[in-house]
């Protein structure tokens, strides 16, 4: 796991003063969605199916970092739509900062260049780049030829300024053990981002692709092999052992979606940023009125194939945390990671 030191310390503080108030539901990182404009089409999204009127709106900042400090969570991944089309984005990732929150701007690196000059590198604050793939692969995926290169070009002046730059990269029954490990090589070893976000896809209702979705015995099977050899290791993962032991079919978890709540342009989304059943204005009222046992697999068809880092990667984390081994194994990996 190659989180930097000082956020893990921060992370496991935090944590464990939720545990000395008895908190058994707590947020660890909040998905901010200040709009859901977005300049590409991509096939497994269906944000940009809002109606038109929905996709002009933009978050005022004085509500979006609201919301986050309402929830109380040290980590925010701001994403969208592109969250770099909002105006105001910079001041509210300055405002967050400000606040030490571990910030993740969340883009497809299209205006990111143009918009670099806004920003200024911190230890709180990194891009995080969707990349799906090498050039034709990820073109495919976004729905538009040159989008890749664009993407490396940004991270490269991002490294250059001396950004941290992170990437997400979900992957669909399309790819193969080889194309998770040929964009994973590229990212680690030669663009050397300081850490990877890996996802299986999730089958949004609205994604104009619903064929390409994977199901859990394809996830488990794509990432056994993917991991082979060495590979989890070696690579830069922002993931938690224990979350890579699941995504391999090592064990299973139970859905922790509280821990990392998507706030929108509509309020506090439940169950999770996958699952749309109604909104609440506050974090607590989330909490409070979602009945959260209905959710997860075998309970809820929709959670039946979902092993998405927003479910899933927090029941990891705290698992970790409850575990002498385990914490010690995670900071081993942590200490290794920031050594490559």
């Amino acid at each position: 796991m190659a989180m930097p030191l000082r956020q893990s310390i921060k992370v496991a503080t935090y944590m464990a003063e939720q545990k000395l108030r008895k908190r058994d539901k707590f947020p660890l990182i909040v998905e901010l969605e200040p709009l859901f404009a977005c300049n590409l089409k991509c096939e497994g999204c269906g944000k940009i199916q809002h109606p038109a009127g929905v996709l002009k709106q933009r978050m005022p900042v004085a509500q979006a970092v609201g919301a986050v400090l309402e929830s109380g969570a040290p980590m925010v991944s701001i994403a969208g739509g592109e969250p770099l089309m909002h105006p105001q984005i910079d001041e509210i990732v300055r405002q967050l900062v400000a606040k030490r929150k571990y910030v993740f701007l969340c883009t497809n690196a299209m205006l990111l260049r143009k918009k670099m000059d806004k920003f200024k590198p911190s230890p709180y604050f990194a891009f995080t780049v969707h990349i799906d793939g090498l050039r034709e692969r990820h073109d495919k995926s976004v729905a538009k030829e040159g989008v890749f290169d664009e993407a490396v070009a940004a991270i490269k002046e991002a490294k250059r300024r001396g950004f941290r730059v992170t990437t997400n990269s979900t992957f669909f029954n399309t790819d193969t053990p080889q194309t998770v490990i040929d964009v994973l090589n590229f990212l680690n070893d030669e663009l050397k981002v300081d850490e990877m976000m890996i996802s299986p896809a999730y089958a949004y209702e609205k994604a104009p692709d619903q064929d390409h979705f994977l199901g859990v015995s394809q996830t488990r099977e794509l990432f056994r092999k993917a991991f082979a050899g060495g590979n989890r290791k070696r690579w830069r993962l922002n993931h938690s052992p224990l979350f890579l032991d699941f995504l391999e079919g090592k064990l299973d978890f139970p859905c922790t979606a509280w821990a990392i709540p998507n706030y929108s342009l509509f309020g506090w989304q439940r169950p999770c940023y996958l699952m749309s059943d109604g909104y609440v204005p506050t974090y607590r009222e989330l909490i409070e009125k979602t009945d959260w046992d209905k959710y997860g697999r075998g309970k809820d068809p929709r959670c039946d194939n979902c092993m998405a880092h927003c479910g899933y990667e927090p029941t990891a984390v705290m698992a970790t945390m409850g575990s002498l081994k385990e914490s010690l194994r995670a900071m081993r990996e942590t200490v290794s990671g920031n050594r490559s």
